[in-house]
């Protein structure tokens, strides 16, 4: 946190743009697959995610967005016209409360503070994205998106976190497969 905190606004956009990059040209997303994409905070120099979504939208990529709706994190499909609000953490959500109920993403970025080397990724400690990812289809693959290359393990791991799948940075793509990078 305190290492993205230091960053200037104009950094964070270079880095930004240049994980972006390494997205489209890994991933090569297309027409009609589905991607569901965090709406970052900026008060915590979170990555800018309005890069992906306005890729997305212009290229009939569906996209959704997290919203947490009592303690659930449920995602709703966004459009160029769709109304938004802050919520009580200060993030961005669609005004509206409609689950899209999918589960078979193809691509689902993840924020994250920090992912080690074997796709462990610290969040903010609510718990939200495990609880979505556990009811995902086994194809979706999770993405983390970070300023950072990972250089330390996680070592306090618990028996419900989900890895991650992959980890972009502004430098590499990173594979977590077989619990450790490909």
């Amino acid at each position: 946190m305190q290492k993205r905190k230091a960053l200037s606004t104009d950094e964070a956009f270079l880095l930004s743009e240049n994980i972006f990059q390494h997205f489209i040209d890994y991933f090569k997303p297309i027409s009609g697959q589905k991607v569901h994409v965090f709406i970052p905070i900026e008060k915590f120099k979170e990555f800018d995610t309005q890069l992906f979504i306005t890729y997305f939208l212009s290229r009939n990529i569906r996209v959704f967005v997290p919203k947490i709706v009592d303690t659930k994190l449920i995602s709703v499909e966004i459009f160029k016209e769709t109304k938004f609000e802050l919520n009580h953490w200060d993030i961005s959500e669609p005004v509206s409360n409609e689950d899209s109920e999918v589960l078979d993403f193809n691509y689902v970025i993840t924020p994250l503070l920090y992912c080690d080397k074997k796709g462990n990724r610290v969040g903010y400690g609510k718990g939200f994205y495990d609880g979505f990812f556990e009811n995902l289809s086994s194809e979706t693959k999770k993405i983390g998106v970070n300023y950072f290359n990972p250089d330390e393990n996680i070592d306090d791991v618990w028996e419900n976190d989900i890895p991650l799948d992959y980890l972009v940075t502004p430098t590499d793509v990173l594979s977590f497969f077989n619990n450790g990078l490909e």
